[in-house]
């Protein structure tokens, strides 16, 4: 008798997947195909074939970037619903169309299927599941081959990263600690245009890049405004997509240009401290949740403690990291809420923070391939705290 994980296993692989989406920002489809497709398009998995329905446009380019599909041209199904007396062939038809050509009854589909389509196919006698979950579990652990995607992204942040530091380095400290690059006011947005320049060039696309300087870093997500000053910490956080392969990069660095005061000295110690001990705890096996909860007790009992003050929140309150491959967030998560742990193959970020009002924001970021033994760390960026 098969274990309970192979039998499920077995049982996915029967099931008939069907998903209508496009690859540009559906990861689950570019998973599926492997190629950029701007407009949604008809995937079908049945008895352990793929088949795509694309239009005459995309139909030889499919065929050739897409070899382990089946290409089925659209205009032909829409031929064959004209030649059937229906004038204007509508998306349900011919899906209809191409599951009775097949003798499929019962489809599954992922949790973001349009739902008009769905009302319709189950109006027509189809039954349509959802599965729960990750439409695709499989692409929680990364293959040789996506690792390879994900470092080359990396490398675009890198590079990023690389043209912040060089600008800020090169930046003149003018009145009131303004930073002046160029006879100009480095600015927020000046430093994120020259961020997003330089990952262009390497062939990357970045978006809301986050150059974050002085209480502004104190929200982890705000993407920063205004001028950059000396002496006060600027959160640099970097996270590209490969224009050619989809997957994303991602890393973080919390610098000062200038002179860095004790207590902010003390705060990116600890932050610094807090990552690595997060890296001794990536074992496969080890819950998710896990790790995160050694790392938020680090700072407590480090004198940082995480919690609502002066009605806002301050501390680490955000997660130790998420996984990362052709969406930015993807499974696993590491968090206090994060369920499941760490398997051989998961690549996640590892970037806890530390934040308050009076001092600013600190927060380093690194990403990380879990093996069987310790974890491999994909960055190669230098984490330097003054420059």
């Amino acid at each position: 008798m098969p274990a309970t994980g192979s039998l499920a296993f077995d049982m996915r692989n029967r099931e008939t997947l069907l998903m209508v989406a496009d690859s540009e920002r559906d990861a689950n489809m570019l998973y599926a195909v492997g190629m950029f497709v701007p407009d949604p398009f008809i995937w079908l998995r049945h008895r352990g074939r793929d088949y795509v329905l694309l239009s005459d446009l995309e139909f030889d380019r499919a065929r050739r970037r897409a070899p382990h599909c089946r290409v089925l041209s659209l205009s032909r199904y829409q031929a064959k619903l004209r030649s059937r007396g229906i004038q204007r062939p509508e998306l349900a038809g011919i899906i209809l169309l191409l599951l009775r050509e097949r003798g499929i009854r019962r489809v599954v589909v992922p949790q973001n299927f349009p739902h008009g389509l769905a009302a319709e196919l189950l109006r027509r006698r189809i039954a349509v599941k959802t599965r729960p979950g990750s439409f695709f579990p499989e692409r929680e652990c990364k293959s040789a081959a996506e690792v390879r995607k994900i470092r080359a992204a990396l490398l675009m942040a890198e590079i990023g990263m690389a043209a912040a530091m060089q600008a800020l380095r090169r930046s003149k400290i003018g009145k009131d600690r303004r930073l002046v690059y160029r006879a100009l006011p480095l600015t927020s947005e000046r430093l994120r245009a020259i961020i997003d320049a330089a990952i262009l060039q390497a062939g990357g696309l970045a978006q809301h890049t986050i150059v974050a300087g002085g209480k502004q870093g104190c929200d982890p997500h705000e993407t920063g405004y205004g001028p950059l000053r000396a002496h006060e910490p600027i959160i640099l956080d970097i996270f590209p997509r490969s224009q050619k392969t989809g997957y994303f990069g991602d890393i973080t660095r919390t610098v000062v240009r200038g002179r860095a005061t004790e207590a902010i000295r003390k705060l990116y110690d600890t932050v610094l401290r807090g990552q690595k001990l997060a890296f001794q705890k990536l074992r496969p096996g080890t819950p998710t949740a896990q790790v995160h909860t050694i790392v938020q007790t680090f700072f407590q009992n480090e004198g940082y403690p995480t919690g609502r003050r002066n009605g806002r929140m301050e501390g680490f309150f955000h997660g130790t990291g998420h996984g990362l491959g052709l969406e930015i967030h993807e499974a696993p998560r590491v968090g206090s809420a994060s369920a499941g742990a760490l398997q051989p193959g998961q690549v996640v970020t590892v970037e806890p923070g530390l934040y308050y009002p009076e001092l600013g924001g600190v927060r380093l970021e690194d990403v990380a391939l879990i093996t069987r033994r310790q974890p491999r760390n994909l960055t190669r960026f230098e984490k330097v705290l003054e420059v």
